[in-house]
């Protein structure tokens, strides 16, 4: 696959941050730019978030590579990602569990579960599901990892029945104008792991209700 000059520059940025070789060439097979709105294609590669509709973004590449790092994502894992988005963060999943992984992504916004599902259709491990995925989804459990991409009011300690003995779960824990990154191994203390600013998790766990939206 080609890579832009754009996307080889932030690449070179990207390499000062993160350490894990595996999530940098997750990066590298990932066009972010068909993550985007169409109007939003020539900035995909500048590193900060970008608006996908309903109030909602695609975080900048620095952080979703950190949070996957954070995540100790290993091939063939089973991952639940709450909160889809475009689909880029799932890709990135995809790209490192390999075929014989699997990542359901969960999207409250039935027009965003619809713009992730198209952006990752040639992705045969990943599900996407227009559902209220605050509490998790219970059918797929249990999961070796789990990720939640947007701001939780509280620590998600209800997620943790659905991992499996040796599972992480990673999510931005905090107020609306700034949360702590948590990693919470089953059975230990959690760790933080600095601050940053996601929008705020929808649903019953989070901070508004959507749910009469399904």
């Amino acid at each position: 696959m080609a890579i832009s000059a754009a996307q080889r520059a932030l690449y070179g940025h990207l390499q000062q941050v993160i350490a894990d070789q595996r999530v940098l060439q997750a990066f590298l097979q990932v066009p972010r730019e068909q993550f985007v709105p169409r109007q939003f294609r020539e900035d995909a590669y500048e590193d900060r978030p970008l608006p996908i509709g309903h109030g909602q973004t695609i975080s900048q590449p620095t952080t979703v590579l950190l949070m996957t790092s954070f995540l100790q994502v290993r091939e063939g894992q089973k991952i639940l990602e709450i909160g889809a988005g475009s689909g880029y963060q799932a890709a990135i999943l995809a790209e490192i569990i390999g075929p014989k992984g699997k990542v359901i992504t969960l999207e409250v916004h039935k027009e965003l579960a619809v713009f992730a599902k198209k952006n990752l259709h040639s992705y045969t491990n990943v599900q996407v599901i227009h559902t209220d995925g605050s509490g998790g989804y219970s059918k797929e459990a249990p999961y070796d990892r789990i990720l939640i991409t947007a701001a939780c009011p509280t620590l998600p300690q209800h997620l943790l029945h659905q991992l499996n003995k040796d599972g992480i779960l990673v999510a931005p824990v905090g107020d609306l104008a700034v949360q702590t990154m948590v990693r919470i191994r089953k059975g230990e203390e959690p760790e933080a792991l600095g601050q940053f600013v996601f929008v705020p998790l929808q649903g019953k766990y989070g901070f508004t209700s959507s749910t009469q939206s399904l």
